[in-house]
């Protein structure tokens, strides 16, 4: 199994999926042209609105992808998307609203096959939504709930749940006149984990992406990454740290 599961596609200011091109491209060395994408997360994009914002979320990756000499079809562009993926010699998943994409995964059947696919080899691209649906579950996404997918239930690729965009608490602004009153990321993951005590949580920052091979990760990028457990203070890996599936 080979994953690559990134948190954010674009920095500040930065092109688009500008930071971690370098990183994708070291990811899609010496594998085949032929790469499933998956836009369901992509609900507005570039001014197009569901559906059509379909074909405008696959043309933007697809400039990207030119770079890389790869040719990307869209599940949404087939009659059978099972079929795309069967065909697949990588799938990738695009980030946005996850419970959007989640929603479209189940009705479109693509749970299992995409699963089957990545057990036997074909590597894997997420960013953002399609890191956190390599998980076992949706449930720590950040995204507003704006359909109800059949289920929470994701590719379960990996045995933790990621927070993409994890967030330390907000500072105080200088004047100190305005504070952010509601609960910090940490907070809700932390609830998240009282009522999922066994799960562990990767709080991946802006900036760093996970490198999955078989049970073997490296943490990639710029910035530590957090880890969240029931009744245990965070702990931190750092860019570089190579860990197992328990995260130690």
């Amino acid at each position: 199994m080979k994953l690559l599961l990134i948190s954010n596609s674009t920095n500040y200011k930065e092109p688009y999926l500008g930071w971690c091109q370098p990183l994708i491209a070291e990811f899609l060395e010496g594998t085949a042209k032929n790469i499933a994408f998956l836009p369901y997360a992509g609900v507005d994009v570039g001014g197009k609105v569901y559906p059509a914002s379909y074909d405008a979320y696959t043309d933007r990756v697809q400039k990207v992808f030119d770079n890389f000499g790869k040719k990307i079809l869209s599940v949404h562009a087939s009659d059978d998307p099972i079929d795309v993926i069967n065909k697949a010699d990588i799938i990738m998943v695009g980030g946005g609203n996850t419970f959007h994409l989640v929603a479209e995964m189940h009705r479109n059947k693509l749970i299992e096959p995409i699963r089957r696919k990545v057990m036997e080899g074909t590597p894997y691209i997420g960013w953002s939504a399609g890191s956190n649906v390599a998980c076992p579950t949706l449930c720590t996404t950040n995204d507003m709930p704006i359909v109800m997918p059949e289920s929470f239930k994701c590719l379960d690729l990996v045995p933790f749940q990621i927070n993409p965009h994890y967030i330390d608490p907000y500072p105080q602004d200088i004047n100190d006149t305005i504070r952010h009153g509601g609960e910090t990321r940490q907070v809700r993951l932390n609830e998240y984990l009282a009522v999922n005590q066994q799960m562990t949580v990767a709080g991946l920052r802006e900036g760093t992406a996970l490198w999955v091979e078989n049970e073997r990760i490296t943490l990639r990028g710029t910035r530590e990454m957090i880890i969240l457990r029931y009744g245990q203070e965070p702990g931190a890996k750092k860019p570089g740290d190579v860990f197992g599936f328990n995260l130690r």
